[in-house]
Protein backbone atom coordinates (compact mmCIF):
# COMPACT_ATOMS: atom_id res chain seq x y z
CA UNK A 1 0.00 0.00 0.00
CA UNK A 2 1.06 3.25 -1.09
CA UNK A 3 0.93 5.91 1.64
CA UNK A 4 -0.59 9.86 0.76
CA UNK A 5 1.36 12.47 0.54
CA UNK A 6 1.56 15.13 3.27
CA UNK A 7 1.52 18.29 3.40
CA UNK A 8 2.61 20.59 6.24
CA UNK A 9 1.68 24.49 6.84
CA UNK A 10 4.26 26.41 9.28
CA UNK A 11 4.74 29.80 9.81
CA UNK A 12 6.79 31.39 12.95
CA UNK A 13 6.45 29.10 15.53
CA UNK A 14 9.64 26.53 15.77
CA UNK A 15 9.02 24.66 18.99
CA UNK A 16 5.19 24.18 17.37
CA UNK A 17 6.16 22.73 14.79
CA UNK A 18 9.21 20.61 16.00
CA UNK A 19 6.71 18.84 18.15
CA UNK A 20 4.25 18.59 15.02
CA UNK A 21 6.66 16.88 13.54
CA UNK A 22 8.12 14.96 16.03
CA UNK A 23 4.68 13.30 16.67
CA UNK A 24 4.21 12.39 12.78
CA UNK A 25 7.76 10.80 12.85
CA UNK A 26 6.31 8.47 15.44
CA UNK A 27 3.78 7.08 13.07
CA UNK A 28 5.63 4.40 11.04
CA UNK A 29 4.21 5.43 7.68
CA UNK A 30 6.02 8.80 7.91
CA UNK A 31 9.22 7.72 6.49
CA UNK A 32 7.66 5.99 3.19
CA UNK A 33 5.30 9.39 3.36
CA UNK A 34 6.16 11.95 0.32
CA UNK A 35 6.09 14.98 2.78
CA UNK A 36 5.49 18.67 1.34
CA UNK A 37 6.59 21.48 4.34
CA UNK A 38 5.19 24.87 3.17
CA UNK A 39 7.00 28.20 5.53
CA UNK A 40 5.03 31.45 4.27
CA UNK A 41 7.29 34.55 4.88
CA UNK A 42 7.11 36.77 7.64
CA UNK A 43 3.97 39.32 8.23
CA UNK A 44 6.83 41.91 9.44
CA UNK A 45 10.10 42.44 9.89
CA UNK A 46 9.39 41.50 13.87
CA UNK A 47 8.61 37.91 12.47
CA UNK A 48 11.84 37.40 10.65
CA UNK A 49 14.01 35.49 13.07
CA UNK A 50 11.02 33.25 13.94
CA UNK A 51 10.48 32.34 10.37
CA UNK A 52 14.36 32.05 9.73
CA UNK A 53 14.31 29.66 12.83
CA UNK A 54 11.49 27.43 11.00
CA UNK A 55 13.40 27.02 7.97
CA UNK A 56 16.72 26.41 9.72
CA UNK A 57 14.37 23.83 11.46
CA UNK A 58 13.34 22.12 8.36
CA UNK A 59 16.57 22.18 6.71
CA UNK A 60 17.98 20.21 9.22
CA UNK A 61 15.26 17.34 8.61
CA UNK A 62 16.76 14.16 6.91
CA UNK A 63 15.26 12.37 4.12
CA UNK A 64 14.89 12.74 0.48
CA UNK A 65 10.72 12.42 1.16
CA UNK A 66 10.32 15.99 2.70
CA UNK A 67 10.52 18.31 0.08
CA UNK A 68 10.29 22.27 1.19
CA UNK A 69 8.47 25.06 0.12
CA UNK A 70 9.52 28.99 1.24
CA UNK A 71 7.41 31.67 0.20
CA UNK A 72 9.77 34.88 -0.78
CA UNK A 73 6.77 36.85 1.07
CA UNK A 74 3.88 36.71 3.30
CA UNK A 75 0.50 35.23 1.52
CA UNK A 76 -1.43 34.37 4.33
CA UNK A 77 -2.69 30.90 5.84
CA UNK A 78 -5.99 30.71 3.91
CA UNK A 79 -3.93 31.37 0.75
CA UNK A 80 -1.08 29.24 1.74
CA UNK A 81 -3.43 26.17 2.46
CA UNK A 82 -5.71 26.62 -0.54
CA UNK A 83 -2.41 26.88 -2.98
CA UNK A 84 -0.66 24.46 -1.41
CA UNK A 85 -3.47 21.72 -1.43
CA UNK A 86 -3.89 22.37 -4.43
CA UNK A 87 -0.54 21.84 -5.51
CA UNK A 88 -0.34 18.45 -4.10
CA UNK A 89 -3.43 17.20 -5.26
CA UNK A 90 -1.82 18.17 -8.79
CA UNK A 91 0.32 15.41 -8.48
CA UNK A 92 -1.57 12.85 -6.43
CA UNK A 93 -4.62 11.75 -6.13
CA UNK A 94 -5.11 12.46 -2.29
CA UNK A 95 -3.53 14.82 0.34
CA UNK A 96 -2.91 14.63 4.58
CA UNK A 97 -3.30 18.18 5.60
CA UNK A 98 -1.47 19.08 9.23
CA UNK A 99 -0.60 22.64 10.33
CA UNK A 100 2.08 23.27 12.53
CA UNK A 101 -0.12 23.74 15.79
CA UNK A 102 -0.91 19.99 15.87
CA UNK A 103 0.13 17.18 17.26
CA UNK A 104 -0.43 13.84 16.26
CA UNK A 105 -0.76 9.91 17.61
CA UNK A 106 0.88 7.47 16.21
CA UNK A 107 -1.58 5.84 14.64
CA UNK A 108 -3.15 9.26 12.93
CA UNK A 109 -1.28 8.15 9.83
CA UNK A 110 -2.62 4.69 9.53
CA UNK A 111 -5.71 5.95 10.03
CA UNK A 112 -6.08 8.76 7.87
CA UNK A 113 -4.49 6.06 5.37
CA UNK A 114 -7.27 3.65 5.84
CA UNK A 115 -9.92 6.42 5.52
CA UNK A 116 -8.57 7.45 2.24
CA UNK A 117 -8.18 4.09 0.68
CA UNK A 118 -11.71 3.20 2.17
CA UNK A 119 -13.51 5.88 0.58
CA UNK A 120 -11.75 7.14 -2.54
CA UNK A 121 -14.22 6.05 -4.77
CA UNK A 122 -17.26 6.98 -2.65
CA UNK A 123 -18.20 10.66 -4.41
CA UNK A 124 -20.36 11.62 -1.20
CA UNK A 125 -17.40 11.46 1.20
CA UNK A 126 -15.48 14.85 1.08
CA UNK A 127 -12.65 14.37 3.88
CA UNK A 128 -11.46 12.13 6.43
CA UNK A 129 -10.69 14.11 10.44
CA UNK A 130 -8.26 13.23 12.68
CA UNK A 131 -9.45 15.42 15.48
CA UNK A 132 -12.83 14.48 17.76
CA UNK A 133 -13.84 17.23 20.28
CA UNK A 134 -13.86 16.07 23.91
CA UNK A 135 -18.01 15.21 24.48
CA UNK A 136 -19.64 13.76 27.20
CA UNK A 137 -21.01 10.66 25.26
CA UNK A 138 -18.94 7.42 23.84
CA UNK A 139 -19.07 8.02 20.56
CA UNK A 140 -18.61 5.37 17.45
CA UNK A 141 -15.73 4.08 16.65
CA UNK A 142 -15.97 5.76 13.47
CA UNK A 143 -18.39 8.01 12.22
CA UNK A 144 -20.04 10.56 9.12
CA UNK A 145 -21.24 14.42 10.00
CA UNK A 146 -22.20 16.88 7.12
CA UNK A 147 -19.52 19.18 6.07
CA UNK A 148 -15.81 19.24 6.38
CA UNK A 149 -13.53 20.30 9.46
CA UNK A 150 -9.76 21.55 9.62
CA UNK A 151 -7.71 19.87 12.29
CA UNK A 152 -5.85 17.37 10.92
CA UNK A 153 -7.47 16.47 7.72
CA UNK A 154 -7.26 14.25 4.58
CA UNK A 155 -8.97 14.80 0.96
CA UNK A 156 -8.96 13.56 -2.72
CA UNK A 157 -8.85 15.70 -5.56
CA UNK A 158 -12.31 14.53 -6.37
CA UNK A 159 -13.39 16.25 -2.99
CA UNK A 160 -11.04 18.99 -3.36
CA UNK A 161 -12.51 20.42 -7.10
CA UNK A 162 -15.71 22.05 -4.99
CA UNK A 163 -14.08 23.94 -3.20
CA UNK A 164 -14.97 27.11 -3.61
CA UNK A 165 -13.19 30.48 -2.89
CA UNK A 166 -15.96 32.97 -3.26
CA UNK A 167 -17.86 33.28 0.26
CA UNK A 168 -20.16 35.51 -0.71
CA UNK A 169 -21.21 32.52 -3.57
CA UNK A 170 -21.50 30.29 -0.25
CA UNK A 171 -23.05 32.58 2.14
CA UNK A 172 -25.60 33.50 -0.65
CA UNK A 173 -26.36 29.53 -1.28
CA UNK A 174 -26.32 28.90 2.74
CA UNK A 175 -28.96 31.40 2.73
CA UNK A 176 -30.91 30.98 -0.55
CA UNK A 177 -31.22 26.99 0.53
CA UNK A 178 -32.70 28.02 4.09
CA UNK A 179 -29.73 25.73 5.14
CA UNK A 180 -27.75 28.09 7.65
CA UNK A 181 -29.41 26.82 10.44
CA UNK A 182 -28.21 23.63 9.96
CA UNK A 183 -24.81 25.12 9.16
CA UNK A 184 -24.65 26.15 12.53
CA UNK A 185 -25.01 22.68 13.45
CA UNK A 186 -28.84 23.60 14.79
CA UNK A 187 -27.46 26.84 15.91
CA UNK A 188 -24.59 25.84 18.25
CA UNK A 189 -21.62 27.51 16.46
CA UNK A 190 -21.79 30.37 14.60
CA UNK A 191 -20.44 29.31 11.53
CA UNK A 192 -22.76 31.49 9.31
CA UNK A 193 -21.03 34.39 10.91
CA UNK A 194 -17.80 33.32 10.33
CA UNK A 195 -18.63 32.89 6.86
CA UNK A 196 -20.30 36.26 6.43
CA UNK A 197 -17.00 38.02 8.63
CA UNK A 198 -14.92 36.23 5.84
CA UNK A 199 -16.65 38.34 3.14
CA UNK A 200 -16.61 41.69 4.67
CA UNK A 201 -12.91 40.39 5.36
CA UNK A 202 -13.10 40.75 8.94
CA UNK A 203 -11.25 37.32 8.96
CA UNK A 204 -9.30 35.00 6.39
CA UNK A 205 -11.38 31.43 7.21
CA UNK A 206 -10.40 29.07 4.86
CA UNK A 207 -11.63 26.05 6.67
CA UNK A 208 -15.24 27.58 6.83
CA UNK A 209 -15.34 27.86 3.25
CA UNK A 210 -14.08 24.45 2.85
CA UNK A 211 -16.88 23.63 4.93
CA UNK A 212 -19.67 25.42 3.24
CA UNK A 213 -18.79 24.09 -0.03
CA UNK A 214 -18.50 20.55 1.16
CA UNK A 215 -21.86 20.86 3.67
CA UNK A 216 -23.65 22.97 0.11
CA UNK A 217 -22.52 19.73 -1.91
CA UNK A 218 -24.37 17.35 1.49
CA UNK A 219 -20.97 15.61 1.57
CA UNK A 220 -19.84 14.17 4.64
CA UNK A 221 -16.16 13.63 6.15
CA UNK A 222 -15.65 10.91 8.15
CA UNK A 223 -14.43 10.85 12.26
CA UNK A 224 -12.63 8.82 14.82
CA UNK A 225 -14.39 8.41 17.66
CA UNK A 226 -11.60 8.99 20.15
CA UNK A 227 -9.08 11.77 18.88
CA UNK A 228 -6.02 11.28 16.80
CA UNK A 229 -4.78 14.90 16.82
CA UNK A 230 -4.72 17.50 19.80
CA UNK A 231 -4.01 21.36 19.24
CA UNK A 232 -1.24 22.64 20.70
CA UNK A 233 -2.03 25.91 19.27
CA UNK A 234 -4.64 27.12 21.54
CA UNK A 235 -1.85 28.85 24.10
CA UNK A 236 -2.28 32.12 22.11
CA UNK A 237 0.79 31.77 20.27
CA UNK A 238 -0.94 31.28 16.76
CA UNK A 239 -1.94 33.88 14.77
CA UNK A 240 -5.97 32.82 14.55
CA UNK A 241 -6.13 31.25 17.57
CA UNK A 242 -6.69 32.66 21.77
CA UNK A 243 -5.50 31.04 25.00
CA UNK A 244 -8.09 28.06 25.65
CA UNK A 245 -7.70 24.58 26.89
CA UNK A 246 -11.79 23.55 26.33
CA UNK A 247 -10.56 21.91 23.00
CA UNK A 248 -7.15 19.78 24.69
CA UNK A 249 -7.18 16.12 23.76
CA UNK A 250 -5.30 13.36 24.93
CA UNK A 251 -4.64 11.74 21.45
CA UNK A 252 -5.78 7.57 21.38
CA UNK A 253 -3.10 5.19 22.08
CA UNK A 254 -4.74 2.76 20.41
CA UNK A 255 -5.29 2.32 16.52
CA UNK A 256 -8.90 3.27 15.21
CA UNK A 257 -10.06 0.99 12.91
CA UNK A 258 -11.99 2.17 9.57
CA UNK A 259 -14.26 -0.15 8.07
CA UNK A 260 -16.89 0.20 5.48
CA UNK A 261 -20.54 1.52 6.70
CA UNK A 262 -23.49 3.15 5.58
CA UNK A 263 -23.10 7.32 4.49
CA UNK A 264 -25.06 8.60 7.00
CA UNK A 265 -24.56 11.30 9.39
CA UNK A 266 -24.29 10.27 12.74
CA UNK A 267 -27.33 11.83 15.08
CA UNK A 268 -25.49 10.85 18.47
CA UNK A 269 -22.23 12.62 17.54
CA UNK A 270 -23.84 15.44 15.98
CA UNK A 271 -26.22 16.41 19.14
CA UNK A 272 -22.94 15.66 21.15
CA UNK A 273 -21.05 18.60 19.15
CA UNK A 274 -23.90 20.67 19.64
CA UNK A 275 -23.82 20.45 23.39
CA UNK A 276 -20.44 20.30 23.46
CA UNK A 277 -20.55 23.80 21.52
CA UNK A 278 -23.38 25.55 23.14
CA UNK A 279 -21.52 24.25 26.92
CA UNK A 280 -18.04 26.25 25.20
CA UNK A 281 -19.72 29.09 23.37
CA UNK A 282 -17.72 31.58 25.17
CA UNK A 283 -14.81 30.14 23.99
CA UNK A 284 -15.56 31.25 20.32
CA UNK A 285 -16.48 34.85 21.70
CA UNK A 286 -12.83 34.77 23.06
CA UNK A 287 -11.26 33.56 19.47
CA UNK A 288 -13.44 36.23 18.10
CA UNK A 289 -12.13 39.09 19.85
CA UNK A 290 -9.03 38.05 19.62
CA UNK A 291 -9.10 37.93 15.75
CA UNK A 292 -10.15 41.63 16.06
CA UNK A 293 -7.61 42.30 18.21
CA UNK A 294 -5.24 40.91 16.02
CA UNK A 295 -6.65 42.33 12.97
CA UNK A 296 -7.16 45.89 14.03
CA UNK A 297 -11.09 45.47 13.47
CA UNK A 298 -13.30 47.32 15.29
CA UNK A 299 -16.67 46.15 16.89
Amino acid sequence: MSYAPIAVFAYARPDHLRRTIESLSANPEFADSPTFIYCDGPRQEADKSQTDAVRAYVDSLAGSAVKRVYRDNNIGLAKSIISGVTEVLKQYDAVIVIEDDLVVSPHFLRYMNDGLHCYRDQDRVASIHGYCYPVDVELPETFFLRGADCWGWATWRRAWQHFEPDGQRLLDALRRERLAHAFDLGGSYPYTDMLANQVAGKNDSWAVRWHASCFLQNMLTLYPGRSLVNNIGTDDSGTHCAATDEFFQIVSETPVRVDPMPLVCSKTAEASFARFFRKNRSVSVRVARKLRSILGISG
